[in-house]
């Protein structure tokens, strides 16, 4: 089908799921749940295909493990759905209003925002999320994955929609496209007056692909170069356990951190640790001329500093106060997840008035920075450079808009 196609579709079938019952559409997603269950052989066998193709095309192992599907991953997912289904209905809520002189009563009033277009990269996990956050949230959505996961994406797309449409709703409130040329990519970008809003979810290449060239209304999700900062006051046990977490948990993810900035004051205590923590990994450092002799690696280059390289490597600076932490993460951070990590108060309260960030941190990592751990459950994406509409991991309120309710006994003007 075309993207015109799928679009026209995709509205019928918004039309009739803005109408439905909370409960209604529980009950999909439900059987969503359990049809992923139910399909998990299929699906593993669709991903087994891409990943077959990832490591012939030389596919990174990071990147690899964004597309690689699992048992335990399925039922991440599926227990991802039950936690959005736990979730309050977002749509129907009053949300301001009052009673004018003239007598109208005026509701404003949670609706969903329509048909959501999304364009991502080769992660088939963010094609379930994707498809309960928009269902929940009443919204028809078209979900356009990388080619390196359309085998793993159309089986998850088929078993979705069967589960749809058992429980008596429209199939075409999800919907795959087929096609992963860049003309369909650029098709989903003009779809204006078949899209409502259109979210990218990925690298820092589409992200700003998508900015520049769409014409629909972007919810701009964003890249993460996230820092953590050592300050002279901090406790170097828990600096080291969170540095390891926010790195080497999973590295492959937005949130995972990409630039280690330590006050010089601790830096020749602290660093020499990190790196003996960091070796079984094994992470590799990029360092200024203070931390390399500390933890070895490799001299950072400028490029270095603004790169996010959802990798085991770690850009390392020494500095000397918190106003030269601040500044570097003024410069080269994304507005994601910043963290510091310090016993001082003072510093700890400095830090989080000055860094302009969507989640900002005191002694914890920033692999926190996620709509499950933020008990919003899933999440459409993490909004971080935009302010309007959303901020920070969007889960089911930020895919609502509203409208005025005005209820009147015969007033004119």
């Amino acid at each position: 089908m075309t993207i015109t196609e799928l679009g026209l579709a995709a509205q019928s079938a918004s039309r009739i799921l803005a109408a439905t019952t909370g409960a209604q559409r529980d009950a999909a997603l439900r059987a969503m749940a359990e049809a992923l269950a139910a399909g998990e052989g299929d699906i593993l066998a669709a991903n087994e295909i891409d990943m077959e193709n990832a490591r012939r095309d030389g596919m990174t192992q990071s990147l690899q493990d964004r597309l690689r599907l699992t048992p335990a991953r399925i039922e991440g997912m599926r227990k991802g759905i039950a936690e959005i289904i736990a979730q309050a209905d977002p749509l129907g809520l009053v949300l301001g209003g009052g009673v004018r002189p003239n007598g109208l009563r005026i509701q404003q009033v949670s609706v969903p925002l329509g048909v959501i277009g999304m364009i991502c990269e080769a992660r088939p996990n963010v094609t379930v999320d994707a498809a309960a956050l928009c269902l929940k949230s009443g919204n028809a959505v078209i979900l356009r994955g990388g080619a390196a996961a359309i085998h793993s994406n159309m089986a998850i797309g088929k078993v979705l929609r069967g589960a749809i449409a058992s429980v008596g709703l429209p199939m075409d409130c999800v919907q795959v496209v087929e096609d992963t040329s860049r003309e369909s990519a650029r098709e989903l970008m003009r779809a204006n007056g078949l899209l409502d809003v259109l979210i990218p979810r990925g690298g820092k290449s589409l992200i700003q692909t998508v900015v520049e060239e769409a014409s629909v209304p972007v919810i701009e999700t964003g890249e993460g170069i996230c820092h953590t900062y050592v300050d002279a006051a901090a406790d170097l046990a828990m600096a080291l356990d969170i540095a390891e977490n926010a790195k080497c948990s999973r590295p492959s993810v937005c949130n995972a951190m990409e630039t280690l900035l330590v006050h010089e004051a601790v830096a020749q205590a602290f660093l020499p640790q990190l790196a003996e923590r960091l070796a079984k990994y094994p992470v590799k450092f990029r360092c200024d001329g203070a931390a390399l002799p500390l933890c070895g690696g490799v001299f950072a280059t400028e490029e270095d500093w603004g790169t996010e390289y959802n990798d085991l490597i770690l850009n390392v600076k020494a500095v000397g106060s918190l106003d030269e932490a601040l500044a570097h993460i003024a410069r080269y951070g994304t507005k994601h997840s910043e963290c510091v990590v310090t016993g001082d108060y003072a510093a700890a309260q400095a830090f989080l008035q000055a860094v302009d960030a969507a989640a900002v941190y005191v002694n914890a990592s920033t692999r926190f920075t996620d709509g499950g751990e933020f008990g919003l459950g899933a999440e459409i994406g993490i909004v971080a450079r935009q302010k309007l509409h959303a901020r920070g991991p969007a889960g089911l309120k930020a895919l609502t808009s509203y409208k005025y309710v005005i209820y009147g006994d015969g007033q004119v003007r």
